[in-house]
């Protein structure tokens, strides 16, 4: 343990047997110095061995650098010592990422999200609390990398609740624990040891099972012909032909109201086109003022007119009409 702690510090990088130092590459001087022809050819061919060679030329800090860095940056806000605390922790962020290689294949991509994490950091690291940044950094680091392998795993986001980001990384690992025991990894065993609903196992199963189905793919229909996906997925809204029936319908209303208003005359002529079709409708009492009668009077002849508009539009178009349009 304690030559692990001491080969972190020193800053090697490694996972297990794997090591993600930069490989050492054809075409190198003595002493390991690449020529700058040489290094141009790594950096078409493994981006990652050569961020890993520019990495390297940061100098890895001292528990008293990194404390006094530190308080500098808490007390002064020095963006130049917290400069110096990111750069020489990148190290960190590349062996990190190394660890969820199989989750995401892009590895550059997870390092570029650990060097938010770090930053973070080490905005939010208190030197005076005795632990080390290292330590305190690689809980910031670890979140955005899984927040990131989460958000990018699929085009259509898995995990959008707490249960379901558990079930996205514990979900493989507990059917494989389960199947070593000798147990049937049924979702109700599943969903007991991890403390989540049972729906959601059998949800979350039958997405990370199956892949992403573009709507632009084409299929086959009843008719023989090749169509996209999305043309046979039924609309939300009404039917086509219902909303063509629904405004021919409501132009033939409107036609037969002014057919009918037409032959009106005085007050009701000017309560039809004031009050009923008017945008900005005038209230009983301004059109009582208006006549010189009271505002019951008016509601009297409002509530008259309006019987004797439906008697006309249910002789020209039917009683369906009105129904339809007189429904809740």
């Amino acid at each position: 343990m304690a030559d692990e702690e001491t080969r972190e510090e020193k800053g090697e990088t490694t996972s297990g047997d794997a090591s993600v130092e930069a490989p050492k590459k054809s075409g190198a001087k003595k002493g390991g110095k690449l020529t700058k022809a040489s290094a141009r050819e790594v950096s078409k061919r493994d981006p990652l061995a050569a961020y890993m060679k520019d990495v390297q030329r940061y100098p890895l800090l001292t528990r008293e650098e990194e404390h006094d860095l530190a308080v500098k940056f808490v007390e002064t806000g020095d963006v130049e010592a917290a400069r110096k605390l990111v750069l020489s922790n990148l190290r960190l962020v590349v062996k990190i990422a190394y660890d969820y290689r199989q989750a995401y294949k892009n590895l550059l991509d997870l390092v570029q999200e650990g060097n938010i994490g770090l930053m973070k950091a080490v905005q939010k690291y208190d030197p005076f609390k005795g632990v080390k940044l290292s330590s305190y950094a690689a809980w910031w680091i670890r979140a955005y990398i899984l927040r990131y392998i989460l958000n990018n795993y699929r085009m259509v986001k898995l995990g959008t609740t707490q249960a379901q980001r558990k079930l996205f990384f514990n979900l493989q690992k507990e059917k494989s624990r389960l199947s070593a025991m000798g147990i049937e990894p049924t979702p109700e065993k599943i969903a007991d040891r991890l403390s989540v609903p049972v729906k959601d196992v059998i949800s979350m199963d039958r997405r990370l099972s199956a892949g992403d189905a573009s709507l632009d793919a084409p299929v086959g229909n009843s008719e023989g012909r090749t169509v996209s996906r999305v043309e046979l997925l039924e609309g939300g809204g009404p039917r086509f032909d219902d909303v063509l029936a629904d405004q021919e319908l409501g132009d033939r209303l409107k036609e037969k109201i002014h057919e009918y208003g037409a032959t009106l005359e005085g007050k009701e002529k000017k309560i039809l086109s004031d009050r009923l079709l008017a945008e900005d409708p005038k209230t009983l009492q301004q059109l009582g003022d208006e006549f010189g009668v009271s505002r019951e009077r008016v509601r009297q002849i409002e509530k008259r007119l309006l019987q004797r508009m439906k008697k006309y539009i249910e002789g020209e178009l039917g009683q369906a009409v009105l129904d339809v349009y007189e429904a809740p």
